[in-house]
């Protein structure tokens, strides 16, 4: 009892003369106090005694005592005594010198012997209460020797002899070689069981650089025994003369250089009375050598020729001394017919011209030409079945009634609406599956002037106006020359272009060549710039590269060639917003298959699945776009979807969208515009007031 009443009146002193909570007898886990001072607690704040620690203990400090202070939150230190550890030495590692100590809680890194280690694989210790973690012993670890592994034409890239297990290393292939997935350099790991597995260094051969020729293969590496085939590019061959070719990777790199040289023509034999020029001991691809007939007589053929790549085209002409003969009636078209056809006699070097019935193309040239009493080979009317998709959209105007499919060759008409003024044709064309360029509706009172160069007064007289209006026909006249040229405003641009420069002459082109493997296309009926003609390859040969030569600069431009079938394709043509399945391949050979899929919230139509066929793939299918309802848009038209839980955003094609109005609106459009279908990405929306 009177311990009691003597501890509570201890209490209250300390309290009542802000001293905090007093400290009990402390007890040290590993130490004890100097002396027994029993008798003088509870302590006081900030009241001190003299402590030690036991053996491999000390005080923070590191001192043989120190200090225990009572604080207001306890005593403190709060832990006095620490373990202190002594590295003095490491069994099967390298010993420190000199010895190092470290209190509870610090770590240290040690070095192991090569093939020790410390236990569980670590390399590191830590200063425990119970001493050290794990102890300072290394033990033999299961290795893996560089010994034990051989890389032939490669290398093992660390200097270190001995791996420690689950130890990854690099090794390198030897200039010249790759590893089997074609990379310079890989991984091996050491196992319980040895080495992860034996390095490969295989025989490669880098992409070669082509000089004037183009490969298939998009590869960037090659190995042994790879053959690469390569084709050269138009007007050019390789030294064996060929066009085509192929290279090896052998143990010494290339077994050839992948190059193709400029093909050139030589003098061909004429007709004696045959004068050609220019005159050159050889032609590059593209040259065009020119015709006359010396004393008198009359050139029977094409009165100039081209150097290609298969040679001289068409066939040189030959001189005739006799009067030429004259072609009856020319023969008559299928699917197409000859226009003007109204004599019974065609003249030495008449022509007459064929156009194709609608839906069917032409191949060849659809002009003929009466040689000597013969006709030149008609061209050839073949069934376009491609058809053209949708008319194009056109702000601001109507289109002239018309029902789909839309056929090769089909028109259709557009007139701008009051107030717009219709700039270009306004027919629109369906050509083989493409419509051509639509018209534009421009706003009558928004259609430019075109500003007029005093330079070139308008028929002689001196400009006072300035600008002109749009559809406005203006003539004038070029320094020096007595013809008057003319120009029609079109929207703010003169057409054609006001200019007095010197046009240099543009050659017109020889007869169009007769390509190997193509269908009969003699002719000797010259072509003038920009026009084209349609090329058709024979029965089970295939046209690669353009379907059309174009005539440029007086020349023939675009040569495709005609190839054996045998349904090698390109990759498939991409989609819009969607992918092929499967990894892409340059080349696929005949029946192969590939899957495509749309992108997320987008719809596939059509079949997902294509074929390649006679070296085209079939067709490919659309992904067409979800609609996303706008939530911004039915905030400003006052109305909500119609079913709440329906909380989806996006809808695809077809899908059926009901909406509904915001509470305390009512319909401004039909009843029927609530119920709205998803189309290729639109959506009407109704709307509330």
């Amino acid at each position: 009892m009177l311990l009691l009443i003597n501890v509570l009146l201890t209490s209250w002193f300390y309290t009542a003369h802000g001293q905090g909570k007093p400290c009990n007898y402390p007890v040290i886990k590993h130490g004890r106090l100097y002396y027994s001072y029993r008798g003088y607690f509870p302590a006081r704040v900030n009241q001190q005694f003299v402590y030690n620690c036991d053996h491999y203990f000390v005080p923070p400090s590191q001192r043989s005592w120190d200090h225990l202070t009572c604080t207001a939150e306890g005593w403190s230190p709060e832990e006095p005594c620490l373990r202190q550890c002594i590295f003095n030495y490491l069994e099967n590692g390298h010993t420190p010198h000199p010895e190092e100590k470290y209190l509870q809680g610090e770590t240290v890194r040690v070095r192991c012997y090569e093939g020790y280690s410390l236990q569980n694989d670590q390399n590191t210790m830590t200063c425990t209460e119970s001493g050290w973690s794990p102890p300072p012993r290394c033990i033999r670890v299961k290795t893996c020797s560089k010994s034990n592994i051989r890389i032939e034409n490669g290398f093992l890239s660390e200097s270190t002899f001995m791996y420690p297990l689950n130890k990854q290393t690099e090794y390198k292939c030897k200039p010249g070689y790759v590893t089997a997935d074609g990379k310079t350099s890989g991984l091996i790991t050491c196992l319980q069981n040895g080495w992860s597995a034996q390095p490969v260094c295989i025989k490669s051969c880098d992409r070669p650089v082509f000089e004037k020729a183009r490969v298939k293969s998009d590869g960037t590496w090659f190995r042994l025994n790879d053959r690469l085939d390569y084709e050269c590019l138009d007007g050019y061959e390789n030294r064996d003369g060929r066009t085509t070719g192929s290279i090896v990777c052998s143990q010494d790199g290339w077994s050839d250089k992948a190059a193709c040289y400029e093909r050139e023509c030589s003098i061909p034999e004429m007709d004696p009375y045959l004068n050609a020029y220019p005159r050159k001991e050889t032609y590059k691809v593209g040259d065009v050598l020119k015709f006359s007939c010396s004393q008198g007589r009359i050139m029977v053929g094409a009165d100039s020729v081209q150097c290609y790549q298969f040679g001289w085209s068409p066939k040189l002409p030959t001189c005739k001394a006799r009067k030429v003969k004259s072609c009856a009636p020319p023969p008559q078209l299928l699917n197409g017919k000859g226009k003007k056809l109204h004599k019974e006699e065609y003249a030495h070097n008449e022509v007459v011209e064929y156009a194709c019935n609608p839906r069917f193309l032409m191949k060849g040239s659809h002009k003929i030409q009466c040689v000597d009493g013969e006709w030149t080979a008609l061209p050839v009317c073949i069934e376009e079945k491609r058809t053209c998709g949708d008319i194009p959209d056109l702000d601001h105007a109507d289109i002239k009634p018309s029902v789909p499919p839309y056929h090769h060759g089909d028109s259709v008409e557009f007139s701008c609406r009051e107030a717009f003024t219709m700039i270009g044709p306004r027919f629109i064309t369906c050509i083989s599956g493409e419509w051509t360029q639509p018209p534009q509706c421009i706003a009558t009172d928004e259609l430019r002037k075109c500003k007029w160069s005093t330079l070139f007064p308008p028929e002689g007289k001196p400009a006072r106006r300035i600008e002109y209006d749009h559809s406005t026909n203006k003539s004038y006249q070029c320094q020096g020359k007595s013809e008057h040229k003319h120009s029609i405003c079109i929207n703010g641009k003169w057409d054609p272009k006001v200019d007095c420069k010197e046009e240099a002459q543009i050659q017109p082109c020889p007869p169009p060549p007769q390509i190997p493997n193509a269908r009969d296309m003699t002719t000797t009926v010259k072509y003038q710039d920009g026009e084209k003609i349609s090329i058709l390859c024979k029965e089970n040969y295939l046209i690669q590269d353009a379907e059309e030569i174009v005539c440029k600069d007086g020349r023939w431009q675009s040569i495709p060639r005609c190839t054996v079938s045998q349904g090698k394709c390109g990759p498939p043509p991409p989609i819009d917003n969607g992918e092929i399945t499967s990894l892409l391949q340059s080349v696929y050979p005949p029946g192969m298959i590939v899957e495509y899929r749309c992108q997320t919230y987008y719809e596939l139509q059509g079949n997902r699945k294509v074929i390649c066929q006679n070296g085209k793939w079939s067709q490919p299918p659309k992904c067409l776009e979800a609609c996303l309802i706008s939530e911004e848009t039915m905030r400003k038209h006052h109305i909500q979807l119609r079913w709440k839980y329906d909380k989806k955003l996006y809808s695809k094609t077809e899908d059926t969208i009901e909406f509904m109005c915001q509470y305390g609106y009512r319909q401004l459009t039909p009843k029927h515009t609530f119920r709205t279908t998803c189309r290729e990405g639109k959506v009407v929306y109704p709307q509330c007031g």
